[in-house]
């Protein structure tokens, strides 16, 4: 007696056909059957993703603050570099107020001071939270 796979079992192999003595045109035409089977499965298994990702970003889109920033807005820039300063958590974590003088595509921004020096880097707009004096 021969050996047999567990999965030949499941999925009858052309060994396993020969053994069970079933005549070729019945394996072929189930062998065709189980190939038009996995196409089935990768659309399910594709539209079970495409579910999963909208759900994923329903979830994160609830928590994104939309910024409405126009030209000319007051803001204060949020200080993400970690900066050695001695009052240490009780460090201030915004610096400004600054101006918006030019929103670009992508969401960056130019801004310049209170006295009109711009800065030289963009800025991201979620670095940015409108100041109200």
């Amino acid at each position: 007696m021969e050996a047999v796979l567990p999965i030949e079992l499941e999925v009858p192999s052309l060994r396993v056909m020969i053994e069970s003595e079933i005549d070729e045109a019945d394996w072929l035409s189930d062998r065709f059957a189980e190939l038009m089977l996995f196409d089935e499965r990768r659309l399910r298994a594709l539209y079970h993703i495409q579910g999963y990702q909208r759900r994923i970003a329903r979830a994160f889109n609830k928590k994104v603050k939309s910024r409405d920033l126009i030209e000319g807005d007051m803001v204060v820039k949020e200080i993400r570099a970690p900066i050695f300063d001695p009052r240490g958590k009780f460090r201030p974590k915004w610096a400004g107020p600054y101006i918006i003088k030019t929103i670009l595509d992508g969401g960056a921004a130019v801004i310049i001071d209170l006295d009109g020096n711009e800065f030289n880097n963009l800025v991201n707009l979620d670095q940015l939270k409108r100041y109200y004096p």
